[in-house]
């Protein structure tokens, strides 16, 4: 025996929503100008936050010898290379979403990868931020390299979303 079939209410056609005006186009275009402006800069300041620390990790790595005091040193070489990774992951998600563009992220990337770059010559005075010999500064690179690469394939792969 089978159950009489439930009475199912039916919506109403829905109405597509009012194309915006274009003063909201314009300030859609503006703030998103402005999340680009500020992805640009958030890699460049990422870059050298990630410098610094690279560099002060590894000179305190190379200072310690000994049981405990080694296990701190390499304690913040895994810190320092988690939060590259966790920090280019948030710059590549803020770009994607600040701009609506799926190629934000490079927005974020090049002034990362070149701030990374310039950190490998050295100055007038002798300086170097980023030396051959720091295996942190070098696993550096290649954690927000491969992030950054990641992120790009997968943004740029995914199609974009439906709006229902």
């Amino acid at each position: 025996m089978t159950s009489p079939a439930a009475p199912v209410s039916v919506l109403p056609e829905q109405q597509p929503p009012a194309p915006p005006s274009a003063v909201e186009r314009a300030l859609d275009r503006a703030l998103r100008v402005a999340g680009g402006v500020v992805s640009v800069w958030a890699g460049a300041l990422f870059a050298l936050l990630d410098l610094i620390f690279a560099t002060w990790a590894w000179a305190a790595v190379q200072g310690r010898s000994g049981g405990a005091q080694a296990l701190v040193g390499i304690g913040l070489a895994v810190a320092g290379i988690a939060a590259v990774a966790a920090s280019t992951v948030l710059l590549g998600w803020f770009a994607h979403l600040s701009t609506g563009s799926r190629w934000g992220v490079a927005l974020a990337a090049l002034p990362w990868f070149l701030v990374i770059v310039v950190g490998g010559f050295r100055t007038t005075e002798g300086d170097l931020a980023l030396a051959g010999d720091n295996v942190l500064g070098l696993a550096l690179i290649v954690a927000g390299a491969v992030t950054f690469a990641v992120l790009g394939f997968r943004h740029v792969v995914t199609p974009p979303a439906v709006d229902r």
